[in-house]
């Protein structure tokens, strides 16, 4: 006897295949769908990005240009001094070499300590083994 609150209709008689089937397809199209939100949402975010980068590097090219003009300065600075212009540009000169050296070998040695292993990742997959192992003994 067919209950009278369920409405009838071709697919009730489906096999179980042809139901796993479509279930299947079904996921499958979801999980697509899902794929491409998420492209869809990472574009978007570094379109933002982007622009942001930009804003960055402008701002870096005018710290670079007010850092040369700042180096400029205490050159005519030390002119004024007495100092020949020579020897002002070549004071300035070292100086910064100097400190542009000291910070590219603090970093190199900061890089050098650096260890790039992900080593949480590498002891994830050492217990991913283990466990496997014992998967498969049992």
């Amino acid at each position: 006897m067919q209950n009278s609150t369920q409405p009838i209709n071709e697919e009730d008689d489906r096999s179980l295949g042809t139901l796993v089937a479509d279930l299947s397809r079904q996921m499958s199209t979801l999980a697509r769908q899902e794929i491409n939100l998420a492209k869809a949402e990472m574009t978007q975010k570094a379109k933002a990005a982007s622009k942001d980068i930009a804003l960055m590097v402008g701002g870096g090219v005018l710290a670079l240009g007010a850092f040369l003009t700042l180096l400029a300065t205490i050159t005519l600075g030390l002119i004024q001094l007495g100092v020949t212009w020579w020897l002002a540009a070549l004071i300035v000169t070292v100086i910064v070499a100097i400190v542009a050296y000291a910070l590219v070998q603090i970093g190199m040695s900061n890089l050098k300590k650096l260890n790039a292993t992900p080593q949480q990742t590498v002891e994830t997959l050492k217990e991913d083994a283990a466990w496997a192992k014992d998967q498969l003994r049992a």
